[in-house]
């Protein structure tokens, strides 16, 4: 999983409005610039446009910020198999960071297994460049979504 995925479809919601990720309302993605640029077959990808007040005190990425990165991309790939018609709750997430971050950063995600109503998945950040910046798994609860709400 060490680059961005190349050979899956465009991203079907291509040209979402702020705020959505792979159709789902999410006011964080609009205030981290995180835009969803594949989703499918057990994977996502989401890039997040850098801002200044997302950086730490060196200037860099802030920690935080790649782990909500992460975080959206892990539950966008179990969420995959049917976009808008699971939300996902994080039980569990686990980070690894590799290297600073600086830029826009992507991340890439697989949703490892399946199952009735958890999912494993794991993924990682690298910059623009191809740098790693952080590796991740996490535990997910499929949740589905009423009619109302998709």
């Amino acid at each position: 999983m060490n680059t961005p995925i190349k050979d899956h479809p465009a991203n079907p919601f291509e040209g979402e409005a702020p705020g959505i990720l792979f159709g789902l309302p999410m006011p964080m993605a609009r205030a981290m610039k995180l835009s969803g640029e594949r989703i499918g077959e057990d994977r996502a990808q989401i890039r997040m446009g850098f801002q200044p007040d997302q950086a730490n005190s060196r200037g860099d990425v802030h920690g935080g910020a790649i782990a909500s990165l992460l975080d959206c991309a892990l539950a966008s790939a179990c969420r995959s198999h049917d976009p808008t018609a699971f939300g996902v709750a994080t039980i569990d997430l686990t980070l690894h960071y590799v290297s600073a971050g600086s830029g826009d950063l992507i991340a890439t995600a697989h949703c490892e297994r399946r199952g009735r109503s958890i999912s494993f998945a794991r993924g990682e950040v690298r910059s623009e460049d191809g740098t790693l910046v952080a590796l991740a798994t996490g535990t997910f609860k499929l949740m589905a979504r009423s009619p109302a709400q998709a």
